[in-house]
C-alpha cells in the first residue's frame, strides 16, 4: 500500500513537472543563473584595440537593454579574440532575443562591426545559438588561422626593418608601407573576374606572402601595419569594395591602397597616390560609385 501510495504522488508530481515545463525552467533561469552568473570578458588576446568608435564601442556590460548595446556586446566579443561567448538576455528587454535573431542574419550589419576590428580578430563565418530561457551563445570562426599570422607576423617584421624609419613623420612612414605594398604585389583579376582561387588575396596572406591581393587583403594588409604604428584606424567598405580609414592629426582620412595599384590593359606595374591620406569629399571626386559608404555606420566620416 505504501508503495503505491509513493509512485502515484511521484506520477502526480511527473505530471505536474511535464505540464509546468517551461515555468519551472524559466524559475530556476530567474533565480539560480540570472542571480548567480555574472557575465566578464577578462581574457582580451593582444591584438584587442582599446579605443571606442561613433558606431561601437568596448563594453563591460553583457546585459544589453537595447539594439545598440547588442552591437557593442558582438563588437567587444570579436575585438577580444574571442570564439565562443554566452551572455544572456535580461528580461526586461524584452525583444532581445528577436534583436539577436535578426543581427544573426543581419551581414551587412556584422561586416560593418568586422571592419572596426584587429583582422587577426575578424571573423570568417559567425552564427548565434539562442534558447526560450535568453541564454546567447556566439561562435566565431576565424578569417586568419594561426599559421596564417605566424607567417604574416614574421614577413611584417622584415619589412619593417627595411621600411620603417623613426626619423620620418607618420604620414611619410605609412607612404612608405604604402608603396611597399604596392610595389610587392599585384591585383588578383583572376578571382575577381574569372572566379579562380589561388591565392589568399582576400587577406593579408595574398599581398604580403604570395605577392596577390584584392581589396580585402589589401586594407588588412594597411590596417596591420597601421596597428604596429600605433595609429588609430578601421576599415570602410560599400557594397562591392573595401578600404582603409586612418585616424591622423586628429582627423579622419581615407587611404586606398587597390585604387592605387590599378589594373593596366598592357600589364604594366604601376605605383599611384591618388588615394593616398585624402578626405571624403576628394574621394568622392575622384570615384564615387565604388566608394560609396554609409555615413550611419562610418560616422567619423559624417
Amino acid at each position: 500500500m505504501k508503495k503505491l501510495l509513493i509512485t502515484g504522488l511521484l506520477l502526480i508530481l511527473f505530471g505536474i513537472t511535464l505540464s509546468y515545463k517551461e515555468q519551472i525552467l524559466q524559475f530556476y533561469y530567474d533565480y539560480f543563473v540570472k542571480t548567480t552568473k555574472t557575465v566578464t570578458l577578462n581574457d582580451k588576446n593582444k591584438y584587442y584595440r582599446d579605443y571606442d568608435f561613433l558606431y561601437v564601442q568596448n563594453t563591460d556590460n553583457f546585459k544589453p537593454k537595447n539594439k545598440q548595446e547588442l552591437l557593442n556586446i558582438f563588437y567587444t566579443v570579436l575585438n577580444a579574440g574571442k570564439n565562443k561567448f554566452t551572455f544572456y538576455c535580461p528580461e526586461e528587454y524584452s525583444s532581445c532575443l528577436d534583436d539577436v535573431k535578426s543581427l544573426a542574419k543581419d551581414q551587412i550589419t556584422l561586416s560593418n562591426i568586422n571592419n572596426y576590428v584587429h583582422p587577426y580578430n575578424s571573423f570568417k563565418n559567425l552564427s548565434t545559438q539562442t534558447d526560450s530561457l535568453g541564454t546567447v551563445t556566439i561562435n566565431i570562426t576565424k578569417a586568419y588561422s594561426d599559421t596564417d599570422i605566424n607567417l604574416i607576423e614574421e614577413t611584417i617584421k622584415n619589412i619593417e626593418q627595411e621600411v620603417i624609419n623613426p626619423n620620418l613623420s607618420t604620414e611619410d612612414q605609412i607612404k612608405r608601407i604604402h608603396d611597399y605594398i604596392i610595389d610587392n604585389s599585384k591585383y588578383d583579376s583572376n578571382r575577381t573576374d574569372n572566379n579562380i582561387i589561388e591565392y589568399k588575396s582576400d587577406i593579408a596572406y595574398g599581398p604580403l606572402i604570395e605577392g596577390y591581393g584584392i581589396c580585402g587583403g589589401y586594407s588588412d594588409a594597411m590596417a596591420i601595419f597601421l596597428n604596429n604604428l600605433g595609429i588609430k584606424n578601421y576599415k570602410v567598405s560599400s557594397e562591392a569594395h573595401v578600404w582603409n580609414a586612418v585616424n591622423l592629426y586628429d582627423n579622419w582620412y581615407h587611404l586606398d591602397l587597390t585604387w592605387d595599384d590599378p589594373v593596366t590593359d598592357t600589364g604594366q606595374d604601376l605605383l599611384e597616390d591618388n588615394f593616398f591620406l585624402i578626405p571624403t569629399q576628394k574621394l568622392q571626386q575622384l570615384e564615387p560609385t565604388q566608394h560609396s559608404f554609409d555615413l550611419n555606420v562610418y560616422k567619423e566620416f559624417a
